[in-house]
């Protein structure tokens, strides 16, 4: 059995740095420098939250393409673990 990890994220493009901002209304808040242009903005989310989580790229999936509120699964890490990774 694999585990895995869904979170809820909501993304803020063009921030002044690449950071893990809080939890807010039950997402975990998530800014990055990254335009909301060609999917960048999510290769940045998904980059921030494979280096907190300490696993490849690969193991991480957006979904949400065009909005700022996403779902956001890993591959190999337990929820619990995973929140704590970015929160903390």
């Amino acid at each position: 059995m694999t585990s895995f990890a869904e979170i809820r994220v909501r993304v803020q493009p063009r921030a002044s740095a690449d950071e893990v901002a809080g939890e807010r209304a039950g997402s975990i808040v998530l800014r990055v420098t990254a335009p909301p242009v060609d999917g960048k903005a999510n290769d940045a989310v998904r980059k921030l939250v494979a280096k907190k989580a300490g696993v490849p790229q690969k193991r991480v999936m957006v979904r949400g393409q065009s909005g700022r509120d996403k779902l956001v699964r890993v591959d190999g890490v337990e929820p619990a673990a995973l929140r704590r990774a970015l929160l903390d």
